[in-house]
């Protein structure tokens, strides 16, 4: 039996209800990002990349290698360089050097891009807790913790 076709203890009724599941979850998260990078843009001046690489940065206090920033995030080099570029002529982050390694660069936040992302992380998390509003803090987590499971399940293939 291949990796496609459902077990025995799948009803093709079961299939179809997960199908349209999956349907539903790209549908909302669409939704979802949609209305963060509008409001990103409206009230920031800013993009879901850029608030995103802030993002890493602020988890990563030392800061990070341009190639373990694109590694945190999932995208390439390509991408994160456009995108610290403008953070370094902004003031919000800055580059400094390896020790040890002429070549590379470590990017870190300075303080004006700290507190920046600390309000723009405030109005973030205010703009999903009134998304989800309407989900309950059970249901919540149990919808996390599903979700979390199939993630994890798809990584452990890996």
């Amino acid at each position: 039996m291949s990796d496609t076709t459902p077990s025995p203890a799948t009803s093709p009724a079961t299939s179809k209800d997960r199908l349209r599941l999956w349907l539903r979850v790209l549908k909302a998260t669409r939704a979802v990002e949609s209305e963060i990078r509008e409001n990103l843009r409206r009230d920031f001046a800013t993009t879901l990349p850029r608030f995103d690489v802030m993002a890493a940065l602020t988890q990563h206090g030392d800061g990070l290698k341009m190639s373990e920033l694109s590694g945190v995030l999932k995208v390439s080099n390509g991408n994160v360089t456009g995108i610290v570029d403008r953070l370094v002529e902004d003031g919000h982050a800055a580059r400094e050097k390896v020790p040890g390694d002429r070549r590379a660069s470590r990017v870190i936040l300075t303080a004006k891009g700290r507190a920046e992302f600390a309000h723009q992380a405030a109005a973030h998390e205010a703009w999903i807790d009134q998304i989800f509003a309407h989900v309950g803090p059970l249901d919540a987590v149990n919808i996390a913790e599903t979700l979390d499971g199939v993630a994890k399940q798809l990584e452990d293939r890996d």
